[in-house]
């Protein structure tokens, strides 16, 4: 039997992951910061540069465990290539975006919708996805049809390790994968604002700045995949401060976007 906070935690992880975005695009239209545009762009570059350019690169470089590149052992470089990887993809995906895909949305709310856009996807696809996925795998588990119908057609470590992630993961790490969302979406407007902040003023050293301060958020949830941190509260604490600090920031940059023109 599966224990009925976990399935809690499974519902709590896609609420969260689906809702919060919602909310956001609800108060934005609201507040009149919604650009549409920017917010298509937003979700397009996401689904292209991170899930598609960025994921087939990772296939030819990273060991099918997840922990380290396929030429070598080494968690530095390990580290190194999955932070820089995100934060090169990413961003480099915002400029182009900003620079040839909207060049008549360079105001402060194209910057907001196009980090919604961005951050609003990803929450969909990593944390509502997952989180359906859970509940399905959870209900073939419950039922029985998991062991019957699913295990034989996996290899035995990896039909065990699923099984075991279902009925093993507690309440709190479905919450936490639903913050982490959030967080994620605070992140993603703010260097959206400090890449389409780089377009405006033809500066593209602001490009490599959001590459380098992408890169800084990610080592903590690397160290945290390549092992060497197993403390995911502390993971999830210096997300929350990145968080923080982007909040904080998008907040001040409006008046900048407000008191300047372009270039």
């Amino acid at each position: 039997m599966i224990n009925t906070a976990i399935i809690a935690g499974m519902v709590t992880q896609l609420v969260i992951s689906l809702f919060v975005p919602i909310g956001l695009l609800l108060y934005f239209r609201k507040k009149k910061w919604l650009s549409w545009k920017p917010f298509g762009i937003g979700v397009l570059i996401f689904v292209l540069f991170s899930q598609v350019l960025e994921k087939a690169l990772h296939v030819v470089m990273i060991d099918p465990s997840g922990t380290s590149l396929k030429w070598t052992d080494s968690v530095a470089l390990f580290v190194l290539y999955a932070t820089l990887a995100a934060g090169i993809f990413e961003e480099v995906g915002r400029y182009i975006g900003f620079r040839w895909m909207l060049k008549k949305h360079r105001d402060y709310k194209d910057g907001l919708s196009f980090g919604l856009g961005h951050g609003g996807i990803e929450a969909i696809l990593i944390g509502v996805l997952g989180a359906v996925n859970a509940i399905v795998l959870a209900s073939l588990i419950q039922s029985g049809a998991f062991d019957k119908m699913i295990a034989p057609t996996l290899p035995k470590e990896q039909a065990a390790f699923l099984k075991d992630m279902v009925l093993h993961t507690p309440f709190s790490m479905y919450v936490l994968g639903g913050l982490e969302r959030v967080f994620a979406i605070a992140f993603h407007i703010a260097m959206s604002l400090v890449v389409l902040l780089g377009v405006r003023e033809r500066k593209f050293r602001y490009v490599i700045y959001a590459i380098l301060l992408h890169a800084l958020v990610d080592t903590a949830p690397a160290l945290y995949q390549a092992g060497v941190v197993a403390n995911v509260w502390l993971i999830e604490a210096v997300v929350f401060l990145f968080a923080v600090a982007a909040f904080l920031f998008t907040r001040e940059i409006r008046k900048k976007f407000e008191s300047g023109g372009e270039g």
